[in-house]
């Protein structure tokens, strides 16, 4: 503590670091992105065709590369235009939203979460996703799937249509794949660990205050 004229300064410069540091988080952690939907869907899944289980993640999961498109390309001319529409989108946020989202909807579909499943696809899309999970109930079917690693996730292709946006992602995913029917035995897929490329295309209303995007076509690339 500072002795000059008693005055406590060295408590004021803590304060001051204090009050600092309060602001700084929340600002980071107050913000609302693209992919989420309320506080309690934060987390996020994935299948590339309709047909994926759980995702088991590691505690250190490693960040995947994601180089974005060249501004003066088609993808980020239109993505330049999306943050004209809306200024709180951002590329690479978008990119770990997409992630999340991949993770969240493998996850539900696994698990038969149709009520997860619903906000996060297109009408078509859940369509299909609801479809595929009734066979495997009836057939009495377990779909396991472990998403060993996200090896890469970047923007192929952007479009907007009035507010109307459209981006595809590239997944490069490690993956175990397995079905197995009542009796234990194995339908299709393997314990094996297997590199899979999806490409997913999501969308979003930019216009209406809803930030979610929801997965409009799936497909293995």
């Amino acid at each position: 503590m500072g002795a000059s004229g008693g005055f406590p300064i060295d408590l004021v410069l803590f304060g001051m670091i204090a009050a600092f540091l309060v602001l700084r988080l929340r600002s980071i952690l107050g913000r609302r992105q693209g992919f989420e939907r309320q506080a309690d869907a934060r987390v996020a899944a994935r299948p590339a065709a309709v047909g994926e289980g759980p995702v088991i993640e590691g505690t250190a999961e490693r960040v995947p590369p994601r180089p974005l498109p060249d501004p003066a390309s088609p993808p980020g001319q239109a993505m330049a235009r999306m943050m004209g529409v809306d200024r709180n989108f951002q590329p690479l946020r978008f990119l770990d939203g997409a992630e999340a989202a991949f993770k969240m909807i493998v996850a539900a579909f696994a698990a038969g979460e149709r009520a997860t499943l619903r906000p996060l696809l297109s009408d078509e899309m859940y369509s299909a996703f609801e479809s595929a999970i009734g066979k495997r109930e009836a057939a009495g079917e377990t779909h396991k799937t472990e998403v060993r690693a996200i090896n890469a996730a970047t923007i192929e292709s952007a479009d907007l249509r009035g507010s109307i946006a459209d981006i595809a992602v590239r997944f490069v995913t490690d993956q175990v794949n397995l079905t197995t029917g009542r009796d234990g035995s194995v339908v299709q897929g393997t314990e094996a660990v297997t590199e899979i490329v999806d490409l997913w295309t999501f969308e979003r209303n930019l216009a209406v205050p809803d930030p979610t995007w929801r997965l409009v076509a799936a497909r293995s690339a």
